[in-house]
Formats: C-alpha cells, sequence, structure tokens
C-alpha cells in the first residue's frame, strides 16, 4: 500500500497488456495503468524478448487504485469477467507463456482475497473448465516500452487489433459495469 496517496497496486495478468489496460483505466478509482513484464528470469526485459518466450515473463499490468473507491475484489470481478482464465498459456490467438492468467499479489490481504475469489468461482460454476489462474507474490515489474503505454487510447483508429480485439471487451465492460466506469 502506497500511504502517501492512500493508493493501493493490483498486478495482473491475463493475456494482452493493451487489452487489460484499456478496459481497467476506465474504471472509477483507478488511478494509473501501466503496462509491463512481470516473473520472468532477466531483468529489463524487451518487448521482442518476451514475446519470444524464452524470459518467462507475463504481460502484465501494475494497477494503481484507490480501495475506497474501487476495492481489490471488484477489480478482481472485472478481470475474470474480460479474459478466459481457464486457457493455460493462451488468451484468444495469442499463445505463449507470456500471454498466462495470473495475479501476482502484494500482500497476504490480496492473495487471500484471490484464492478465495476462484474458490467462489469454481463453487459457482461460472466457467466450463477448470480454472488456471495462477496466484503468486509480486516480483519484480518492468514497465513496458513508452509505446505500449495507453495504447489502445492512443492507436484506436490506427491499429485493427485494437477494433477487432480490444473494442468488444470495452463494450462488454460498459454494458456490464456501467455503475463503475469514470
Amino acid at each position: 500500500m502506497n500511504d502517501k496517496n492512500n493508493l493501493e497496486i493490483a498486478t495482473l495478468a491475463g493475456g494482452c497488456f493493451w487489452c487489460l489496460e484499456a478496459v481497467l483505466l476506465r474504471l472509477k478509482g483507478v488511478e494509473k495503468v501501466i503496462s509491463g513484464y512481470t516473473a520472468g528470469k532477466i531483468k529489463n526485459p524487451t518487448y521482442r524478448e518476451v514475446c519470444s518466450g524464452l524470459t518467462g515473463h507475463a504481460e502484465a499490468v501494475e494497477v494503481h487504485f484507490v480501495p475506497e473507491i474501487i476495492s481489490y475484489d471488484m477489480l478482481l470481478n472485472v478481470f475474470f469477467s474480460m479474459h478466459n482464465p481457464t486457457t493455460l498459456n493462451r488468451q484468444g490467438g495469442d499463445v505463449g507463456t507470456q500471454y498466462r492468467s495470473a495475479i501476482y499479489y502484494h500482500n497476504l490481504d490480496q492473495k487471500a482475497i484471490a484464492e478465495n475469489y476462484i474458490i467462489e468461482l469454481e463453487n459457482q460454476n461460472v466457467f466450463e473448465d477448470k480454472i488456471v489462474t495462477e496466484i503468486s507474490p509480486t516480483e519484480t515489474f518492468y514497465p513496458a516500452e513508452a509505446y505500449h503505454q495507453d495504447y489502445y487510447n492512443l492507436n484506436r483508429e490506427k491499429n485493427s487489433y485494437c477494433t477487432v480485439v480490444i473494442d468488444p471487451k470495452v463494450n462488454k465492460i460498459r454494458k456490464s459495469y456501467a455503475h463503475l466506469l469514470k
């Protein structure tokens, strides 16, 4: 927790970081989302290195949020609704360990909330297949190159990936979580 700004940090991986960032930035209480890499075996990896699948990093986002406005539970709710947590190392057409579903907890409370949240989803049979989301302690987070930050907002009109893959996720959040949007 960052007491100075009363912000907490959540680190989440669920496929392409552009998708996560685009959705989470739209939520009330989310102050900043940084796209980057975590849980790998080299320092300061590049996008090209991570995409090779050889570094062990996940594409992830670091979410800086105000817990009095949006709870960690609610972030997880949105996170699990916007990606498929039942496919190992894959999200849609993105395949490789860098696209794994993972929650990197910053404290034991986050760990317990994440574990209980997954148990609840499993008990409710929300997904047909077993959830394979990794829950691990936070490791060093390396911000991605500058051109990856705020990618959707800056490239929506220029990149078909934004309109084909990210737009449906943003539209889903607008419909399902309108009460949480800025």
